[in-house]
């Protein structure tokens, strides 16, 4: 894959974009540098209606702002006030600069876009008029989020052209309020599908077919259900030539569109390039309902390829791509994960290296080519690819090696310093370490610029001063609250993990003047690891950008640093140093595990030091476990914290609780307690092959916003995440056919029936107008809350909860950035509906339960 690198604007830094771009020279939008085309022909049904008047209303990009919570000012307005329309002209209150924001008509021009660079973080406000109530689909691109008829829909942030939203028309106006985001353009038009059960090949996820094996492969297409009704039974059989296989499909709620894996039959020429297929989805009694088609590319096990595999996450189907090694058929070869950057293609990541004779490269796909930064689901998604490589290509576990580029230099970085003991040594390239970090170096960079710099960004140093004070916090609830919510980040803190950097290598590779992601950054990495490391390399490419060839990431100085590195056996480590800030995220190295903390989410450390006698000390650790036989201890005595430990011989394993400063011998916690499988964070709950149970016993009004609501997230991670999440009626769930899942309750205890089957024993309350946690209950229907707890008929699983006291708490708990990186959720966050006007000074309380997921034993912070 040539490629060369082209200018990118200022803004596209602002928003977290470091993108390399293609020698395609082509203009526009960024996913179709690296093979993804934006979709612009439709096939799903026809065209009834293309929007082409509106009004915007601009504001100014939020990326000046560092705040724990967003706000949602624009949207709280149609949520809360019920508007039924707006007007041009109309004020909707001041912005952040003071000046006030108006409605303004705006039409469309080329392609039938809206343009307008007013739409970057805008408002686009649309009304169609429908002669009857009826099912369509509604297509919109560019966008991040949607309200249609008051209810949230997730966007097309990144224009792909992907998403296809099913929507009931009310007969007269209908209202759709469009968010914008990183683009100063949009798209939006209504479709009538053909069928009410449907294929879109929009987004399809295919392997490769390998001409040296046979094995069945997997894929996963979407299936539409235009209905009120759900659909089930169905079936997908693939096709090629008189070769078949028949997939069973999960149901699919209604007006809703899924995601699903189905299985491809293999018979291979290898004399072909492509293979055809044909897809027919048929209903429970075997009658065809759609078809459609689809190539595969042949190609040999022994060339770059692409493999699929059904994640545990979701049980959706996911994709790597995999530069194999060149010396074939040989185990116990190396293995390189490189993680990609913003708006790259694993596939095209793996391309851009060529082949090793001493090792396999993998590139996962961080569940898209944005993804999530390889933190949170990108995190997992890289853990899942490296597990399912090693045991492909049976490597070496003492010579795993890990790089990125861009955005995957911070998964380098990240990923480097969160499992340090999976890697031998690292090498991030043009990487940033913390993602939060990155994002504030423009707002450090822009307070240096002069006035004519600022009049670029059409803001004066007044307004700036206005928007960069907005960020002070003076209320001491508002400081105590914003640390609460921030401490459950500290898991992507990537420098209060550094020294995790000492048990392996760095290669440090950056262009000499890169400005996507600026050199600076690398240079003050160089810095910090020049006060503590000693086995690290830096070198800037001269003259180098952020991308100047194949050699921004396949450089061969960095293979060589890697081949003279390992990781030693356990029996030939002296020291380790180890910090995590969650368990559950990161607890181990080696043969020494964090299993608990005292303060949760806080920075735990253990410093180990092999002797005659082994010593350990530690920081914020409550529960503590080592494996004396990985270990390879020979001693019957430790120190731990300046205490010393006996036990006796043929001991295999050694727990210790620490208990008002003295280590005691103990028993493992049980797995009902908080632990490395279990640790909280409210984003955990999004895992475990996560079920969305939503309420259907209340009024209409709470049964319509929770279906929608779990659809909405279900939408969401269907687009950030490549995912496929069951939906289910409260009254149709029973736990015994969800063991060890983790199960999303949407509703209250008076009108969702499984919060009695799940959450009875949870010290968070929640019913028609009141809140109790422990023993502080708080009244009105203006409530809304998130929080995790664990299924107590499960060792593993957990539930999530989106919950509300009322109408207005509903809308208030409206947002779900808790599916976005750079995010922060900690077990509970109590909120009222001021949080989508004002954002943290909406929020009534934050906090984690103890490790025995009580109230009373956990840290929690109230508003005064």
């Amino acid at each position: 894959m040539h490629q060369k690198t082209i200018k990118i604007p200022l803004i596209a830094i602002l928003i977290g974009l470091a993108v390399s771009l293609s020698a395609q020279d082509k203009q526009g939008n960024i996913v179709e540098y690296f093979g993804k085309e934006k979709v612009e022909e439709i096939h799903e049904g026809k065209t009834i209606h293309v929007f082409q008047e509106g009004l915007l209303l601009s504001q100014r990009s939020s990326r000046f702002s560092s705040s724990s919570v967003p706000k949602s000012a624009v949207f709280a307005k149609f949520l809360l006030e019920d508007l039924e329309a707006v007007t041009e002209g109309q004020s909707f209150g001041n912005g952040a600069t003071d000046s006030p924001m108006i409605w303004k008509k705006i039409s469309t021009g080329e392609k039938n876009e809206f343009q307008d660079n007013g739409l970057r973080s805008g408002y686009l406000y649309l009304e169609y008029q429908s002669k009857k109530a009826q099912n369509v689909l509604f297509e919109a691109s560019g966008h991040t989020m949607a309200l249609i008829n008051g209810l949230p829909h997730e966007g097309d942030h990144y224009d792909f052209g992907y998403n296809l939203i099913l929507i009931r028309l009310k007969k007269g106006k209908n209202i759709f309020v469009l968010q914008g985001g990183r683009f100063a353009r949009m798209r939006a038009r209504i479709l009538a599908s053909e069928k009410p059960i449907n294929f879109t090949k929009r987004d399809m996820t295919l392997p490769d077919v390998l001409m040296e094996e046979n094995d069945n492969l997997l894929g996963a297409i979407r299936v539409m259900n235009i209905n009120q009704s759900w659909f089930t039974g169905g079936s997908i059989t693939c096709q090629m030539g008189e070769k078949s296989m028949k997939t069973d499909l999960p149901s699919v709620s209604p007006m809703n569109v899924r995601k699903v894996p189905f299985q491809i039959p293999v018979s291979v020429n290898p004399d072909e390039k492509q293979v055809t297929y044909n897809l027919l989805l048929k209903d429970k009694h075997g009658k065809t309902l759609a078809t459609t088609s689809f190539n595969l590319n042949v190609k040999s096990k022994y060339k770059h390829h692409k493999n699929t595999f059904i994640s545990d996450i979701d049980g959706s189907v996911q994709y790597y791509s995999v530069a194999p090694s060149s010396n074939k058929d040989t185990e116990n070869q190396s293995l390189f994960l490189s993680v990609h950057g913003a708006s790259v293609e694993a596939v095209n990541q793996a391309n851009a290296y060529q082949q090793k004779d001493w090792g396999h490269l993998v590139a996962p796909t961080n569940r898209r080519p944005f993804g999530f930064a390889w933190e949170d689901w990108g995190r997992l998604d890289a853990l899942e690819v490296l597990d399912h490589a090693e045991k492909l290509f049976k490597t070496d576990p003492q010579h795993t090696y890990l790089t990125g580029h861009s955005m995957g230099g911070h998964g380098a970085w990240y990923l480097g310093a969160t499992y340090p003991d999976r890697w031998a040594a690292i090498a991030p390239c043009a990487g940033y370490p913390d993602l939060l970090g990155y994002r504030d170096s423009f707002s450090k960079r822009i307070k240096t610029m002069d006035d004519e710099g600022l009049k670029r960004f059409g803001m004066t140093r007044e307004q700036l001063d206005k928007m960069l004070s907005a960020n002070v916090l003076t209320d001491p609830s508002d400081i105590l609250l914003d640390s609460m919510i921030r401490r459950a980040g500290n898991p992507s803190r990537t420098l209060k993990l550094k020294r995790n950097y000492l048990h392996y290598g760095v290669y440090i590779f950056h262009g000499e003047k890169d400005t996507v992601v600026p050199t600076f950054i690398a240079r003050e990495m160089r810095e910090i690891f020049g006060k503590f490391h000693n086995d690290f390399a830096y070198y800037e490419y001269p003259n180098g950008s952020h991308w100047f060839g194949n050699h921004s990431v396949d450089w061969p100085p960095i293979f060589d640093f890697f081949k003279f590195r390992s990781i030693k056996p356990s029996n030939e480590i002296g020291k380790i140093e180890f910090y995590t800030a969650s368990p559950g995220v990161s607890a181990t190295s080696h043969f020494v595990s964090i299993l608990q903390q005292e303060k949760p989410f806080e920075i735990s450390s253990f410093n180990f030091e092999r002797d005659s006698i082994s010593t350990i000390t530690t920081d914020n650790v409550v529960t503590l476990s080592i494996d004396l036989e990985k270990m390879e201890n020979a001693s019957k005595s430790m120190k731990i914290d300046g205490q010393d430990i006996t036990f006796e011989e043929g001991i295999t394993k050694l727990v210790l609780a620490n208990s008002n400063g003295t280590w005691e011998k103990t028993e493992a916690p049980t797995l009902m307690e908080k632990g490395p499988h279990r640790n909280g964070g409210f984003k955990d709950a999004f895992r475990n092959n996560m079920v969305f149970v939503y309420a259907t016993k209340g009024s209409k009004e709470e049964n319509d916003w929770y279906y929608n609501r779990a659809l909405f997230d279900a939408e969401k991670f269907w687009y950030r995440a490549n995912g496929n999440v069951e939906l289910v009626k409260d009254t149709d769930f029973v736990p015994a056919e969800y063991p060890d899942r983790n199960v999303i309750i949407y509703g209250n205890s008076d009108n969702n029936a499984a919060w009695k089957l799940l959450l009875n024993p949870s010290p968070l309350q929640v019913s028609k107008g009141k809140l109790t946690l422990g023993e502080k209950t708080l009244l009105g229907n203006n409530l809304g809350a998130y929080f995790i707890f664990p299924r107590t008929d499960s060792n593993t699983a957990s539930i999530g909860v989106v919950t509300a006291t009322g109408p207005e708490g509903m809308k208030a708990a409206f947002a779900n950035n808790y599916l976005v990186n750079g995010t922060f959720f900690p077990d509970v966050m109590i909120f009222n509906e001021q949080v989508l006007m004002e954002g943290l000074a909406g929020i009534d309380c934050s906090g984690f339960f103890g490790n025995d997921w009580s109230a009373e034993n956990g840290d929690f912070v109230w508003r005064e």
